[in-house]
This record gives structure tokens, sequence and C-alpha cells, in this order.
């Protein structure tokens, strides 16, 4: 068997790779592939793993030994599974190995918004507080998230883990009906009413066309306008252009991303303008600790050797 791994680079540092090593006989391994080299670099492989690098239908096509595709990912929107499926290669996904990371992440942004701390420690080094008159500087105010609602949009394993730390900082939780829903399950609430209210949102959803831009201009004015945004899904889920009017015209009262419709940004995109207030971005880095990652490696392991088993493992089309 021959494997490729098309994107290794994005694994980051610090891994043990012996799992994969055991998987398949010979790697061919990349740092990165683009769009025009991806073609040529499947030629004779018969496992792909990739964990960004787009795999389209001519890709697929093209790929004339191709016999499993194996995302490094939950989200898999960067293959087109139908094409696989029509030239009967499975393609799997790693799910459940990010939990901890993802929730700890944002628990981290909600407690940033709440606690202020990042415009304190500016402040701190700006000498603002060894130019104050008393022992504490108060210039920024600082909320506690006991009392407060979470709305949950998504409440998969990600949605379910997020819950029960918010639960612990004595929020209550709101879970959101998916949207377009005929009727609200028990233990639900329509997500209009979640918009409404909530204190926090935070979205744990996948990327489809129900939930693309589901939070728009519409969504955002139903929000309170000490409402707080948190995105660790996928960034399309927001209209960008209406997400940045919102902060500026103080619609809500801040938000937070991981994720950005375009990965990795443009220089000028958008929502990395520093002008736009009470908006955090971190890069796509909320799955990222060391201990997500080696889990991601062993689940890819694990689904390639289901898969020279004769087995059926976390298959998405």
């Amino acid at each position: 068997m021959q494997g490729c791994f098309l994107d290794a680079g994005s694994m980051g540092d610090g891994l043990v790779w012996s799992c994969l090593e055991s998987s398949v006989e010979d790697w061919r391994w990349y740092h990165n592939t683009t769009g025009e080299t991806v073609v040529e670099r499947l030629q004779g492989v018969d496992i792909a793993v990739t964990n960004k690098v787009v795999l389209d239908a001519d890709t697929i096509a093209a790929a004339d030994r191709l016999k499993l595709i194996c995302v490094a990912a939950t989200g898999f929107n960067n293959v087109d599974t139908a094409a696989a499926a029509a030239h009967g290669i499975p393609v799997v996904n790693v799910t459940g190995y990010a939990t901890p990371a993802v929730s700890q992440h944002v628990l981290a942004l909600m407690l940033a918004h709440a606690t202020r701390w990042a415009s304190y420690d500016a402040a701190v080094k700006r000498g603002d507080w060894a130019a104050g008159e008393f022992f504490c500087l108060l210039d920024y105010p600082i909320e506690e998230l006991d009392g407060q609602t979470l709305g949950l949009v998504g409440h998969g394993e990600l949605g379910q883990a997020v819950a029960r730390l918010a639960e612990a900082f004595g929020m209550q939780v709101l879970v959101a009906e998916r949207p377009g829903a005929r009727s609200v399950r028990d233990g639900r609430v329509a997500i209009e009413d979640v918009l409404e209210r909530a204190d926090m949102i935070s979205l744990h959803c996948p990327l489809t066309e129900d939930t693309r831009h589901l939070i728009d201009a519409d969504a955002l004015a139903r929000m309170k306008d000490s409402a707080f945004l948190v995105n660790t899904a996928r960034g399309a889920i927001v209209d960008s252009d209406a997400l940045i009017q919102a902060l500026r015209d103080g619609t809500i009262a801040g938000a937070a991303l991981d994720v950005l419709d375009e990965e990795p940004p443009p220089a000028d995109h958008p929502l990395t303008d520093a002008t736009i207030p009470n908006l955090i971005v971190t890069p796509h880095s909320a799955w990222g600790s060391r201990g997500a990652r080696q889990r991601m490696l062993e689940g890819v392991a694990a689904n390639i050797d289901a898969f020279r088993n004769g087995e059926s493992r976390n298959r998405v089309n």
C-alpha cells in the first residue's frame, strides 16, 4: 500500500508519527500541497490523507489507484464525497479528538470578554496602573459568567462539553433547535428564542446550506445589545459584513472568532481590521493542543487499519 499525507505540515511539531507509519508500508510525506500539484502527487497512491487540501471531483477522477480518502479533521467539506462514492472510494473522518481543547478555548474566549484581561494587560504595559491614584485599575467593565445564559447552536460532543464547563461557572444553558426545524424537541429552544434570550452564544454546528450565514444581520439584530458571540465552528456560518456592522454599531457587545470564511485569510480580510471594536480573532488554533493533534493522528491510523481489515469506520459517504 502506498500512502500520501498531502499537508502533514498542518499538524504542527512535537507529534509521534509511528501510529501512521505502522499502518501503511510506504508513505509520501508533503509539508503542503497546492491545487496545481495535488493530481500529480496522488498518482499511484492507494490511501490519501488530507487535512484541508481540496479533493474535488476532477482530482478524484484523476487519481488512478486511490482506494481510501482520510480526512485529518472532523469537517470534510474540502472533499467531494459524492464524487468519491461514485468511484467507490470511502471518505472517512476523525471525531472527538479535539473536544477538550476546543471547549476550553470557547471558555477562554468567553472569560476574555468577561474579565477584559487583554485590555487590562495593555493598560498596565502603557503605564496606566503606575500612573493611577488607587491600588487597582477599573477602567474596563468586568462581568461574571455566573448567572448568565449561554445559547448553544449545535449540541454534539463539542456543544455538550462546552455546556458542562459553562454550567460549572454557574451559567444557564439553552440548546437551540436545528435551523428550519418544523417542531421543537424536548430540551431544545427555538433558535430565534435563543438569540433573543442568551447573553452569550457559541456556535458548534456544521457548515451546510442551512447554516451558511445563519448569523446574519437579522439574527444579530435579534440578540441583546449586551450579547457576546463565539464561533469556533466554521467561518461562513457568520456573515462577516453583518458582524462587522453590528460591532461598529453596538448592536451586540462583542464577538470572538477562531474561524474565518477564508483560511488563511488574505492580509486585507475585513475581519482582521484592528479598528473593529470588541472583536477577538484567533487563528483556527482552538483545536491545536498537542494532545488533540496526537489523537487526530491516532484516529487516522485507526481508520486506515479498519479499512485494511475490511471494516467500515467513520465513513461519511
